[in-house]
């Protein structure tokens, strides 16, 4: 029997190279080993950026254009927004009925996102719920392995812990306990070494131009010790060379000889690396131009996985509302 699974992205702005190395090459390949529901989260997306909630609904579908580029295809895979299906948030109220608070409190993303985010506001009532929130979506569709990091963990083994409330209080086994699917994740970090991030304003995107790639990767943080072009470098500490592991891991070693022997300047090895990402991601910017121009067909597709991903969800509620006797 094949499995199913769920994930999605925000659609908080333009996709870059962290997201295509980070989940959009493990998309691709899991459509090919799972039922696959890939879903636009715009809901937790209005969470963070309910302020300017125009940025959600003016990415969601430039967002699933990189996906569809990336080689997800719509024929072996469900591709829907989560707001489209109202289930979600039927069974995130059921949940929130029975999830106690201090489980919530006790969630070391949420005590990060706290700690670190001073842009925005995220003391409010319903960022404290977002595990809960994605916990009804995994489960809505009965979704028995979920792709995560390990900085995840601890959301999906709170989903885990509301689908047994929910079970052993309605004595009913509803919903399944999912694993994880511990995603390999190269490290990647922005232009400047910090997390890649659009807050950090240190992305590649998957839409730059040819041209806007090679001026960003010309400003790259580089190997802080290397000062003269006659200086050794130290590749296993420098960004740059993590770039080459993650999209010319055949040149490793040439790479690497060529740092640690002061060959190449910095500057040099820069213009290389740019020139390889350009031809990288070269095909999924010329899929990306072709629909970009047939956003109608985008919608489509977003209209036919709405409607596949309500057949699945509208019968989860049926069950879960029969149990509680409503």
């Amino acid at each position: 029997m094949i499995q199913r699974i769920l994930s999605g992205m925000r659609p908080t702005g333009k996709l870059h190279l962290g997201h295509l190395v980070g989940a959009l090459d493990n998309w691709v390949k899991m459509q090919d080993e799972y039922e696959c529901l890939f879903m636009v989260a715009d809901w937790h997306a209005l969470m963070g950026e309910y302020e300017n909630p125009k940025v959600v609904a003016e990415f969601a579908i430039d967002n699933v254009i990189d996906w569809i580029s990336a080689g997800i295809d719509p024929e072996k895979v469900t591709l829907f927004v989560q707001s489209q299906v109202k289930e979600h948030l039927d069974l995130h109220m059921i949940f929130s009925c029975l999830t106690p608070l201090g489980i919530l409190e006790r969630c070391p993303t949420y005590k990060e996102q706290m700690r670190e985010v001073k842009m925005r506001n995220l003391n409010t009532y319903g960022f404290l719920g977002y595990p809960v929130l994605q916990a009804a979506d995994i489960l809505l569709y009965k979704a028995s392995k979920v792709p995560v990091g390990k900085d995840q963990l601890p959301h999906l083994e709170l989903t885990r812990e509301i689908a047994r409330l929910f079970n052993n209080l309605y004595k009913k086994d509803i919903f399944p306990y999912p694993d994880a699917i511990l995603t390999q994740t190269p490290k990647l970090l922005g232009l400047d070494g910090r997390k890649m991030s659009k807050s950090y304003l240190n992305t590649i995107n998957l839409s730059d131009t040819p041209e806007l790639i090679i001026k960003k990767i010309s400003t790259m943080f580089t190997d802080p010790k290397r000062i003269r072009l006659s200086d050794a470098g130290h590749p296993d500490t420098c960004n740059v060379f993590s770039y080459y592991s993650t999209f010319v891991p055949e040149s490793n070693n040439e790479v690497r000889d060529w740092c640690r022997d002061a060959k190449v300047g910095c500057t040099e090895c820069k213009r290389l690396l740019a020139g390889n990402i350009v031809s990288k991601i070269a095909p999924i910017q010329r899929k990306r131009a072709e629909l970009g121009k047939d956003k109608e067909r985008v919608r489509k597709i977003l209209d036919t996985g709405r409607e596949q991903a309500r057949s699945v969800a509208s019968k989860t509620i049926e069950e879960a509302l029969k149990a509680m006797n409503l």
